[in-house]
């Protein structure tokens, strides 16, 4: 199976200690996002977790502890954008995060590790053209070290459209412009680019519209074939990426981005994080008298049969 640390914040960043102590233990609980009392026990054991998928904005906190990994396999997503600090408070400047890029790939393998170039936002600051060359001084420094990039836009839902007026989706056309130039760019650094964001339509322009996290990206990772055994896709005609059982906790990122699905209100995620103990065995607080603990269904996806990855 494969467990998943990067949908509902970044525990890389900010919470590595943590996870480490919870594969030593080997165990951890995770609270149901949406009924708060219900929560599932995972095994941290690599007889039942295959791969551990990253998706994070920082990696080095992650690297003193790369031996603890290592039993396991590891797919990472490392997302660089290049916004400044009014974007993202917290995030590592863009000369950082691209030699930390390097050395995890040189660690883990580049078939292990991707980048990601999401979301993007236009405003008179962040041009079409400071995006175009941002993407290409990302893509020309990891040449070698990935096979694979993702790009997207804004999700302007709702609440983030009520609390930050200023960002704004791109139009149509410049959505256009910015996938074909990429296109370009990942095709002359021989990378693979997907789009991670809700405009299927770009498929007419050449752009891999099949979603940025997939059963073949793992495979990869690990040089074994996977059979996956339960039903993992994301939202519903929206995105069409292999989402795994996540151990996060929503609103417990202190990057801060003002954009960020996973964060609704500031001083909840302040809260949060201050409520945060590396030896709890759930990422955010406490058990509580009234909790129900159930122990998650795990075996291994590997199919031991020969494929051409013994090869």
């Amino acid at each position: 199976m494969i467990i998943n640390t990067g949908q509902r914040t970044d525990i890389p960043a900010f919470y590595s200690k943590w996870l480490i102590n919870r594969i030593k233990e080997g165990y951890v609980l995770v609270r149901n996002p949406y009924y708060p009392n219900l929560v599932t026990k995972f095994k941290l054991d690599p007889k039942v977790v295959d791969v551990i998928g990253f998706c994070t904005k920082n990696p080095r906190p992650m690297f003193k502890y790369l031996d603890y990994l290592k039993p396991f396999g590891q797919f990472w997503y490392i997302t660089i954008t290049g916004f400044g600090r009014d974007i993202e408070p917290n995030v590592p400047s863009i000369d950082s995060i691209i030699e930390d890029f390097k050395y995890l790939s040189n660690q883990i393998g580049k078939n292990a590790i991707g980048f990601r170039y999401t979301p993007i936002i236009i405003n008179e600051k962040y041009t079409l053209d400071y995006h175009i060359k941002t993407f290409e001084k990302i893509a020309s420094s990891l040449d070698g070290y990935t096979n694979l990039c993702v790009f997207g836009f804004l999700d302007l839902y709702d609440k983030l459209a009520l609390f930050h007026k200023e960002l704004n989706d791109c139009s149509d056309n410049e959505k256009i412009i910015l996938a074909k130039e990429f296109k370009k760019i990942a095709d002359k650094h021989n990378m693979k680019l997907r789009l991670c964001s809700k405009e299927k339509w770009l498929a007419e322009y050449g752009i891999d519209v099949n979603g940025c996290m997939r059963l073949e990206d793992y495979e990869n990772a690990i040089g074994k074939r996977l059979i996956l055994k339960s039903n993992m896709q994301a939202r519903k005609n929206y995105c069409t990426c292999l989402i795994a059982n996540d151990i996060g906790f929503y609103n417990s990122c202190m990057h801060l981005c003002k954009y960020c699905y996973a964060n609704g209100d500031k001083n909840k995620v302040v809260k949060n994080y201050q409520m945060h103990n590396v030896n709890s065995p759930l990422l955010i607080g406490e058990l509580n008298e009234n909790d129900e603990i159930k122990e998650a269904k795990q075996e291994s996806w590997i199919d031991n049969n020969p494929t051409l990855f013994d090869l």
